[in-house]
């Protein structure tokens, strides 16, 4: 059961106050099927290992894990709340392929696009 590194960076968002910025973004390590899916049985064995990091230039890392509530998956910061969460438009069903967009709903609930720039084995 190995683990992948996945890095987001923010893409082009057109209407918000993002316009790209290959300095904000996210890093991931989570289980990978080989089309590039999060592989859910995987995950339920390896879950602590899974986590996300939240990086911007204007802001310390935050680091959280990825997390699952039935096929729902998020990221979460704090496990003791869930004010915190971070949902992910239909994360299951991405691929983590080099070049493909994923949607992050961020702290204030706007939702933004991030282009996967790099997988690899953890």
């Amino acid at each position: 059961m190995s683990l992948s590194r996945i890095v987001m960076r923010l893409a082009r968002n057109p209407g918000s106050e993002f316009g790209g910025d290959d300095r904000r973004g996210y890093t991931l390590t989570a289980p990978l099927t080989v089309e590039g899916l999060l592989d859910a049985e995987t995950f339920s064995k390896v879950r602590a290992d899974c986590s996300v990091r939240r990086f911007a230039p204007d802001e310390d890392p935050v680091i959280g894990r990825l997390a699952r509530r039935g096929q729902n998956w998020f990221f979460d910061y704090d496990s003791d709340s869930s004010d915190d969460d971070e949902p992910v438009h239909r994360l299951g069903d991405h691929r983590f392929v080099v070049g493909e967009y994923v949607t992050v709903t961020d702290e204030d609930g706007q939702p933004l696009t991030y282009k996967i720039v790099e997988v690899q084995k953890a």
